[in-house]
């Protein structure tokens, strides 16, 4: 079955271009919406030429939560990288949403933390975040942790989603 493609976009706070790439909408759940990417994919960080990456993965975007998930496949020594973000949004075949720096990631060796919180300080001065989107970051963030630790769904185990690009 043929999926249709879907761009992927995230930006800074202040509209600039941050991670971009082409996938494939795979498919929706009581989680969100999934989209996945074959191992030897590319995509780009703001206007840097293309990276290559080497593994499949899947990513869900939940329909009405501050954050973004991106589920690897072995032998990615990453197993789950989730990004704080905005709510996504979904237009003209196209999902957006704008990181705020903060992740949780949890290590195929199942260590799990919290990462770039110095990022998430700095970006607060720079791009004058107001107050509840740094309490809807940090809610998230909270939200996450528990939830990727304890492995609760969607963070239990492979994603059947995954067998579609692996």
């Amino acid at each position: 079955m043929p999926f249709e493609n879907v761009n992927v976009v995230y930006r800074k706070f202040d509209g600039s271009l941050h991670w971009h790439h082409r996938g494939l909408l795979l498919g929706e759940d009581e989680h969100g919406v999934w989209t996945g990417c074959a191992a030897g994919s590319s995509g780009s960080r703001g206007h840097e030429p293309p990276v290559v990456w080497p593994h499949a993965f899947v990513m869900l975007f939940p329909r009405d939560q501050w954050w973004t998930a991106v589920f690897n496949a072995q032998p990615d020594k990453t197993e789950i990288y989730c990004d704080i973000t905005t709510v996504p949004e979904w237009r003209d075949g196209e999902v957006t949403m704008v990181d705020l720096d903060l992740d949780v990631i949890r290590m195929r060796d199942g260590r799990v933390f919290l990462d770039d919180e110095d990022e998430f300080e700095e970006h607060q001065v720079r791009y004058a975040y107001p107050a509840d989107v740094i309490a809807s970051a940090r809610a998230a963030a909270e939200h996450l942790l528990e939830a990727v630790v304890t492995r609760a769904a969607p963070f239990t185990a492979r994603p059947r989603w995954l067998a579609h690009v692996t």
